[in-house]
């Protein structure tokens, strides 16, 4: 009786304790409209990034927050497009010996400092930017400043080690191009920006990588290392104005005059739809990937642009969701099998870019799939829907918010903006762009640089490419495929003796494959027929 009686008690009390911790109600309800106002407090309470100019036109840029490590790294405004057919691949050479020593630093003694200070040195070049950066803790900026000055001032160049890694550069780009999907979109640069600096790689070619001097390397660095085109960004525990005394005690002496007395202007990079092939049947899968021109860095048809992507999304294999994905072209890929996977990009440059797709396919599977993906295309310029844009809008603010996730990606976002746009933007900007688009702009935006207009195509491996200009039994097929049609008659063919050593001109299969019915009617019974929509010629 007393053993019930005490399991009684402490039933009681138990339940007495769980009531008394439960919050009030109105506390549940602030509680959750704190949890509601998450995304938008975030975006309230990003600090701000202030800027700086320095005499000599070199910029300091710097967002502060409780950080105990800092990223601070110097951004420049010159890449693979400064460089023509002698030099290409200098920048590139140039990254790899930065870490290798400068004159007030031999190679060992640099070496033992970073690794004192524990920190994390790295650096890339691309098209239109050279970047470097340390990644330190936040006590250690001033001397990850200086590392940096030294670096971008004092690189030794030495003889020895400029073989050195000249060998080292050789091998990798041997294993570049085992990268199919990097040989493939470098292909696209050279067909779509064929005749233009924008159509060489940024490693540079064998040849040249051979035959570049110390002499080149300098030149090079002398030409383009000035202050106006430099950004020092920094992330993380730091104080802006230290950095800025830092910056002017070490990155005062950059020089800022040109030759021509001015900081030079870049010519535009046309556009030329194009197709380019390169053929290999011993590959197990082909590597496909189509473009359009896209916008610049600056217009704001990006935004919508990279929704209309969203949209359209990505698929891989070892995804899983199977054939309950969002993406219409992803669940066709998992009911069909008509790739391995595919990707949308949004590639911008200073004045222009490219806006398309990537794919890798069985040979079989190739004509089926560059069909589904066009017409996918199509249906962005004549039957999104607001829920799509909706989706794909979502998609995109988790990725910007991303953003904030570590010091470094909030430098690199800090020292790109800066060179890319002349400011960085804030994300509450961002956010009111995104969540301006809806579905008619997407359709009327993708129509203006989709619908008949000419593409550049890149093919690697067994490809055979077919005609999707007849589809028995689908009169509408004429109507979404018309874009194309145009533009594959109206486009800049390469001749053959203009292509890169191993290529050759990339033309219609002599016997097209048609694509399953199934699938195309697949693709157009979801939602009917996509409306027609007249096409020049």
């Amino acid at each position: 009786m007393a053993a019930s009686s005490v399991c009684r008690a402490g039933g009681a009390a138990a339940r007495a304790l769980l009531l008394g911790a439960r919050p009030p109600a109105a506390l549940l309800t602030l509680t959750r409209s704190r949890g509601a106002a998450t995304y938008a407090q975030t975006l309230q309470n990003v600090p701000e990034t202030q800027v700086t100019t320095l005499e000599n036109g070199l910029r300091v840029a710097s967002e502060e927050s409780p950080q105990p490590t800092c990223t601070v790294g110097v951004w420049i405004g010159v890449g693979s497009r400064y460089e023509n057919e002698k030099n290409n691949g200098a920048g590139f050479f140039v990254e790899h010996l930065a870490f290798k020593g400068t004159k007030n630093r031999p190679g060992a003694a640099f070496e033992k400092e970073v690794e004192s200070m524990g920190a994390h040195l790295n650096g890339y070049t691309s098209r239109e930017q050279t970047a470097y950066y340390i990644k330190a803790l936040s006590k250690d900026m001033p001397k990850a400043v200086e590392l940096l000055a030294d670096i971008v001032q004092n690189c030794a160049l030495e003889d020895s080690q400029v073989e050195k890694e000249r060998g080292v550069i050789l091998q990798e780009l041997k294993e570049i191009d085992s990268n199919l999907e990097v040989v493939a979109l470098d292909y696209l640069h050279a067909t779509a920006f064929q005749g233009t600096p924008l159509a060489r790689t940024v490693e540079g070619t064998t040849d040249n990588i051979k035959h570049l001097t110390r002499a080149d390397l300098a030149s090079y660095v002398d030409n383009h290392f000035k202050a106006p085109r430099m950004v020092l960004a920094a992330a993380g525990g730091i104080s802006h104005k230290e950095l800025v005394d830092a910056a002017k005690q070490h990155f005062s002496g950059v020089p800022f005059k040109y030759k021509e007395d001015s900081v030079p202007v870049l010519s535009r990079c046309r556009f030329t739809g194009s197709e380019i092939r390169a053929r290999d049947d011993g590959l197990p899968v082909a590597h496909i990937a189509l473009a359009v021109e896209g916008p610049g860095w600056a217009d704001p048809d990006n935004v919508v642009l990279n929704v209309a992507n969203a949209i359209m999304g990505r698929y891989d294999r070892t995804f899983g969701g199977g054939k309950n994905q969002s993406s219409r072209l992803a669940t066709l890929a998992v009911e069909h099998n008509l790739c391995h996977s595919f990707q949308t990009f949004n590639t911008s440059y200073s004045d222009t870019g490219l806006f398309g797709f990537h794919f890798v396919s069985d040979p079989l599977s190739i004509d089926d799939m560059m069909f589904c993906a066009q017409g996918e295309w199509m249906r962005l310029c004549t039957s999104t829907t607001e829920s799509e844009v909706e989706r794909a809008k979502n998609y995109l603010r988790n990725a910007m918010v991303a953003q904030l996730d570590g010091t470094t990606p909030v430098c690199e976002n800090i020292g790109s903006h800066l060179l890319n746009y002349g400011r960085r933007i804030p994300l509450e900007e961002w956010d009111a762009r995104i969540a301006a688009v809806d579905a008619r702009m997407v359709r009327d935006v993708c129509s203006k640089y989709i619908y008949d207009k000419c593409p550049a195509i890149a093919a690697v491996g067994p490809i055979e490419l077919g005609d999707k200009k007849e589809v028995k039994g689908t009169p509408s097929s004429q109507a979404m495929l018309g874009w194309l049609k145009t533009s594959q008659e109206g486009s800049s063919q390469k001749k053959e003796n203009d292509l890169p050593k191993g290529m050759r001109q990339f033309s219609h299969s002599p016997s097209p494959r048609k694509t399953s019915a199934g699938i195309l009617q697949q693709w157009l019974g979801k939602e009917g027929d996509p409306p027609a929509k007249k096409h020049k010629g």
